[in-house]
């Protein structure tokens, strides 16, 4: 068959994907440019850290610090339980995109650190850096966040702090499975939880006997949900001769062989996908008592007081850092014949979300100068912490996923697509709420620290009464939380803590934040003039001045 030639005119190649109203990259993009956070670092006496926190926010911002986080979620760590021969090993092998993660974390004192410095404010700087650096990923905040935590509890036995705390303090990381004393430094875990009690670790049935030699015992058991089994040395609790009790457990023993540390198999988990959960398995496994036998609790509480406070500021980083991808969005996409940041609903549904964003950083940061200041022996900050501490993980991480939700809208279908990011740190937020205790287990414990430690409550409303006068709706809803402690129940234990929560937040703002700022917050969540759904906010508010504040290049 013979061909002619084509008479048809070539066509416009892709003429109909021109792109067109969509937002560029946000990245590179400052994420220190916070100004809650950054007053919240001058006020609670880490000043002295600005600059370092504002190098940081460019680093976390950059193009580079955000594809680290991406790809070390999209490949995900791998189990080896046995290498070529047969050998058992358990390891996790992990994306280089991680360990870049993790060695910029400990180097800018993100994990132990702090413990280390005597500066005032150094708990305080710490808090801001994971405010920030946590615009990149979440999952390696886990091990961070166990090294930071283990160092107080591990003072319960001093011989063994002589030895660790400086290695778990180092700003060196190293990932390689060594002896513990011949490596730089070191990163911490904890195995606490079993199958058959979780938060109920009184139930735990690993048990752990004496050997011959002096503080060292045998543990035998399952533990159910233990994050990054790579590190190096463990907190566990396990059932001594005299009663749950706490030890250190290192994965390489003094001599260089390798510890009973059986990893049965990793999570596989909603969210946090970057970092590994494991469930290991104790047999004949060495271990080192932490502190008196039957005392363990009341040992690692000390680690679990500490972690909470980092789900608190996690919660706060990810309302953060998804408040800023929609702000962005918005102000680069149009719909309807204007620009959906010029919008007077959309307006209302940022200005909303950058009140609870505010909110959760301000507490946040008096946590960690509450923290700071009860480690130098200040009773009352040890007080306002010990109550503080769990009305702030209940309630701030609450919020994160309805907050994270209604961000992640603000992008329409784009935010539901996995590009985007924005699933991520949906599938990220629900998890913050269960770690450290559940919600019931955090709103049981501050009705606890109410009834068997007075000073808890004397320290709370210390605090709340130091924005006396300056709102009414403020001073009735402390009223209203006289009344309810005094009646409180724990069928009501919730609704008492989110009570607790808005007062607490409501003071700070009154005393910290800028009027506008002050004033919706309190004629929402204190004073009723609020729908169900972020971006009910009343006619009356300010919106322009609380935007200009949240999101100030643009909005």
């Amino acid at each position: 068959m013979v061909s002619t030639p084509s008479t048809a005119q070539p066509r416009q190649p892709y003429a109909t994907h021109d792109v067109t109203n969509q937002p560029p990259d946000l990245a590179p993009y400052d994420a220190a440019e916070d100004t809650a956070l950054l007053e919240g670092l001058r006020r609670e006496g880490a000043d002295w850290a600005e600059e370092d926190i504002r190098r940081l926010g460019l680093r976390a911002g950059s193009a580079e610090a955000q594809e680290w986080a991406e790809l070390a979620n999209v490949h995900e760590p791998v189990l080896r339980t046995h290498d070529r021969y047969g050998n058992r090993i358990d390891e996790v092998d992990f994306h280089p995109s991680w360990h870049h993660l993790m060695r910029a974390a400990v180097a800018e004192g993100l994990a132990g650190a702090p413990w280390a410095d005597e500066r005032p404010g150094a708990h305080v700087a710490r808090t801001a850096g994971g405010l920030v650096w946590g615009h990149t990923d979440a999952g390696h905040g886990c091990p961070t966040s166990m090294t930071y935590a283990a160092v107080p509890a591990l003072r319960a036995q001093l011989d063994l702090a002589k030895i660790y705390e400086p290695l778990l303090t180092s700003r060196e990381y190293d990932p390689e499975l060594r002896v513990p004393t011949e490596k730089p430094g070191l990163l911490a875990g904890m195995g606490m939880t079993e199958k058959q009690g979780g938060s109920d670790v009184r139930t735990n049935t690993t048990t752990a006997w004496p050997t011959a030699e002096p503080g060292m015992y045998q543990l035998r058991g399952h533990k159910w949900f233990t994050s990054a089994p790579m590190c190096d040395v463990f907190l566990v609790l396990a059932q001594a001769p005299e009663g749950l009790s706490c030890f250190l457990v290192p994965r390489i023993l003094p001599d260089g062989s390798r510890n009973s540390f059986r990893i049965q198999r990793l999570k596989d988990k909603l969210g946090n996908r970057s970092n590994a959960s494991s469930e290991p398995e104790f047999d004949g496994t060495l271990a080192w008592l932490v502190g008196p036998e039957g005392r363990g609790v009341k040992t690692i509480i000390e680690m679990v007081n500490c972690t909470r406070l980092d789900c608190v500021m996690m919660s706060a980083t990810l309302m953060r850092k998804t408040l800023v991808e929609a702000g962005h969005h918005v102000r680069h996409r149009s719909a309807f014949g204007a620009r959906l940041i010029d919008q007077p609903l959309m307006r209302n549904v940022l200005a909303d979300l950058a009140l609870e964003s505010e909110a959760a950083t301000t507490l946040t940061l008096r946590l960690a100068g509450a923290a700071d200041r009860a480690v130098r022996g200040d009773a009352g900050e040890s007080a306002f912490r010990r109550i503080a501490t769990a009305v702030g993980k209940y309630w701030v991480t609450k919020r994160g996923p309805a907050f994270t939700a209604e961000a992640l809208e603000c992008l329409g279908g784009n935010g539901y697509v996995e590009e985007s990011g924005m699933p991520r740190h949906y599938r990220e937020a629900p998890l913050l709420s269960i770690w450290e205790g559940s919600g019931n287990v955090n709103a049981l414990d501050v009705l606890r620290a109410l009834r068997r430690e007075p000073a808890t409550a004397q320290a709370l409303f210390d605090e709340l009464a130091l924005a006396k006068g300056a709102d009414a709706r403020l001073d009735a809803a402390v009223l209203r939380l006289e009344g309810q402690l005094a009646a409180g129940s724990e069928s009501g234990a919730r609704r008492l803590v989110e009570q607790m929560a808005l007062t607490l937040q409501a003071s700070l703002l009154v005393r910290h934040a800028p009027a506008a700022v002050a004033d919706a917050f309190c004629a929402t969540r204190l004073g009723g003039d609020w729908g169900h759904a972020f971006g009910t906010l009343p006619d009356t508010a300010d919106l322009d001045a609380v935007l200009n504040r949240a999101l100030p290049d643009g909005s």
